[in-house]
């Protein structure tokens, strides 16, 4: 007897399953409106505090929760597939199936996360930080990310890459991701560390230079070679925006926000200060960069105040709430069932770009003679997790035509890989530098 494969129909899985969720809420708060993202964000919240939680018991980061949370309810998770019946082929359950439904409006409290994130940092770190690692974080930062790119392309093209694609995927994975480092340091108390305080300038001038590479990348792929005076206009705009921050901006921020603070009413001091972050990152979107650099420099403004420590409280709730959202939302973003198409090159791009990142910034370290623990610890900070700006490279290639749609979930893989290896490799530099700081003294 010919046994005939069972065909399911996703879109009537899907409807299924969104019918029967609706329902079930409906007959328990009948009273309030139902919407597909305040089912996301239950989803969200509820699956991310008990994910997170046994992370968290297991003595691991937060941030590899939230993406594992985000892995199980996205919309590409194979997680679906499993629970669904049997006999169906998995391309045709992937499609669609999944928890959350509203990615997009996650998306945009997933960017309120970053801004927030960045924000909360930058009180950590008043002028006189900065000032103090300024050249230090240009050279080493330059480096670090300019040798890995070049190493990269030749790796990539000897793998048989075409050269847009080679060029564009060695762009993006020179890029470290600051949202996720400056999360790992964070959980693991390590924020206000000497060298947290460099891999924290290196990754502002790698946001800069990434805003430099977006542009050039475009302009090679339309025009055939790089815009000079696109170049030229990005690095005036930032060098503008920040020494117009630590010169205008600290003379009139600091005290307005001491001014306001003087009224003892907090929730006045909360919106203010969320008012200059969100109008820094708002200028720094108008002028063409980050809105991660302009929430990091509104924060830095705060941080002169004599009201940062109460500014920085009232927060930081606010804040672990939308980067929780963030981190579950790139998650539940990551084609995870795109793994084994690409997962010989992604393991030898990691390795790469790992090996190139951790290898350039140990050079711009000792070029520029910094401390050797210092330097080990930044460089293994550095090493792995690659950036939003990643993403953004990427799509920002598919969008013009200008690489092959396959890149996409390579980079997405890639990130998602190396954001779970970066708390393991911070780790290996707690131990080691101890050990060589040790032996240096026998």
């Amino acid at each position: 007897m010919q046994n005939f494969p069972l065909q399911l129909d996703s879109s009537g899985i899907q409807s299924s399953l969104n019918t029967t969720v609706n329902t079930l809420i409906e007959q328990i708060t009948p009273e309030l409106p139902h919407t597909s993202f305040v089912t996301d964000l239950a989803f969200i919240m509820i699956i991310g505090a008990v994910v997170t939680l046994a992370f968290f018991k297991i003595k691991q980061p937060l941030i590899i929760g939230y993406l594992f949370a985000g892995m199980l309810i996205g919309p590409l998770s194979p997680f679906w597939s499993w629970i669904l019946p049997e006999g169906g082929p998995a391309s045709n359950v992937l499609d669609g199936v999944g928890i959350l439904s509203d990615i997009s409006a996650l998306n945009l409290f997933a960017e309120i996360g970053v801004i927030l994130l960045l924000f909360v940092i930058g009180i950590e770190f008043p002028y006189a930080k900065i000032k103090s690692i300024g050249r230090v974080a240009i050279g080493v930062g330059s480096i670090g990310l300019f040798s890995t790119l070049g190493v990269l392309f030749y790796v990539s093209t000897a793998l048989g890459l075409q050269f847009m694609d080679a060029l564009f995927i060695s762009a993006a994975l020179s890029i470290s991701s600051t949202a996720i480092i400056v999360k790992i340091l964070e959980d693991m108390g390590k924020i206000k560390k000497e060298s947290s305080i460099l891999v924290l300038g290196i990754l502002i001038v790698e946001d800069v230079i990434a805003v430099i590479l977006i542009s050039s990348l475009q302009s090679i792929a339309l025009v055939g070679s790089v815009s000079v005076e696109s170049v030229l206009v990005v690095v005036l705009v930032a060098t503008g925006l920040i020494v117009g921050t630590f010169t205008i901006g600290l003379r009139v921020i600091p005290p307005l926000i001491d001014r306001v603070a003087g009224a003892e009413h907090r929730e006045i001091l909360l919106l203010s200060v969320l008012g200059v972050c969100f109008g820094y990152a708002l200028l720094a979107n108008i002028v063409g960069l980050s809105v991660a650099i302009g929430a990091f420099l509104a924060g830095v403004l705060v941080a002169d105040s004599k009201s940062a420590e109460v500014a920085k409280l009232l927060s930081s709730p606010i804040k672990d709430m939308f980067v929780a959202i963030f981190f579950i939302s790139v998650g539940a973003l990551m084609d995870v069932s795109q793994l084994e198409n690409y997962i010989f090159i992604a393991i030898a791009l990691i390795a790469v770009a790992t090996g190139m990142k951790f290898g350039g910034n140990m050079l711009g370290n000792l070029i520029f003679r910094q401390k050797r623990g210092k330097a080990l610890r930044s460089a293994f900070t550095l090493a792995a997790p690659r950036s939003e700006f990643s993403i953004v490279i990427i799509k920002t290639g598919v969008d013009i035509g200008a690489v092959s749609s396959f890149l996409f979930p390579l980079v997405g893989i890639i990130s998602i890989i190396t954001a779970f290896l970066s708390p393991f490799l911070i780790k290996a530099g707690d131990k080691i530098v101890p050990a060589l700081e040790k032996k240096d003294n026998v």
